[in-house]
């Protein structure tokens, strides 16, 4: 399964503005937190999941996400295709992370903030894996 954006939308009229995604099935979502960067050049990576799926929604701001299909968890090719993802808060856009992927995460304007869903809990399993942030070549 590839990562997909899911589009969503907003509407306005005199009462003010309503954001949705009506696209989204929040059905197997168990976890949900907020990552809010410390600065625009603070780059969170790269780490990601074996099992876990991930959907992120920017609330406030914009964020850049890059993704990457590791190929062997122990030893990954250092040159694997990175793709890129911009999501901003204007509509509900929700990008979808599939199993197999792990993430680099950066803020692009001041106090924005990323919604994280994920479909397991905490306890649940233990499938996060991490890599320097310079370890890929971008």
């Amino acid at each position: 399964m590839e990562p997909k954006l899911i589009s969503g939308n907003c509407h306005s009229d005199h009462r003010g503005l309503l954001f949705y995604n009506n696209e989204f099935n929040s059905s197997v979502v168990k976890r949900i937190y907020i990552i809010q960067n410390k600065s625009n050049d603070l780059i969170r990576g790269w780490q990601g999941h074996k099992i876990e799926q991930r959907w992120f929604s920017a609330i406030c701001g914009q964020f850049k996400i890059q993704l990457i299909k590791i190929d062997d968890w122990e030893n990954p090719s250092k040159s694997l295709e990175i793709k890129t993802f911009l999501i901003d808060s204007e509509k509900l856009n929700i990008l979808h992370v599939p199993q197999g992927y792990i993430s680099s995460i950066q803020s692009l304007e001041s106090d924005s903030k990323l919604l994280v869903m994920a479909d397991y809990l905490l306890s649940e399993n233990k499938d996060e894996y991490r890599y320097d942030i310079d370890y890929f070549k971008i």
